[in-house]
């Protein structure tokens, strides 16, 4: 699983070593945070694919993990079957167009982004777990304008 680690200038996409090898990558994906234009969340990250893998390694609707090239430009992907992932649209980024990654932490990478971040990396989900307050499920923070509803006890089967 791919670890996104932001900063105040730049988004990175640390690699584990069998991503590395598959992705036929020697080092992390960086991206300045400046040529971030947009970004998206997808179920499907298939359809976003274009052009052709080189290199990069393809197993049809299991994993495509390496550089896709046509003609708007390089991409770089990191898709696992149809989990939920992330598109990453860039403009003036030396490398890529387009970064496509699965990951379950889109959303939390959406929202790091908006934040105003240390110059230091930080992982983003701690980054927004830290950041955004979170309302814990507590029972007594409940609104008193309306009773709970009891339900009344099963009888007993034999």
């Amino acid at each position: 699983m791919v670890t996104l680690l932001l900063d105040s200038s730049r988004l990175e996409v640390a690699l584990s070593a069998t991503e590395r090898v598959l992705a036929f990558r020697k080092d992390a994906v960086r991206v300045e945070r400046a040529h971030i234009v947009k970004v998206q969340l997808v179920d499907d990250p298939w359809t976003w694919l274009r052009g052709v893998p080189a290199p990069g390694t393809v197993v049809p609707r299991t994993v495509a993990m390496g550089v896709w090239r046509s003609a708007g430009g390089d991409d770089f992907v990191l898709v696992r079957r149809r989990r939920p992932s992330v598109v990453i649209d860039l403009e003036g980024d030396a490398e890529f167009q387009r970064l496509v990654i699965t990951t379950r932490h889109g959303l939390a990478l959406v929202q790091a982004l908006r934040l105003d971040v240390e110059d230091e990396p930080t992982d983003v989900v701690q980054l927004v777990t830290t950041e955004i307050p979170v309302q814990s499920g507590d029972a007594s923070a409940r609104p008193t304008g309306r009773p709970s509803r009891r339900r009344a006890p099963r009888p007993a089967q034999a």
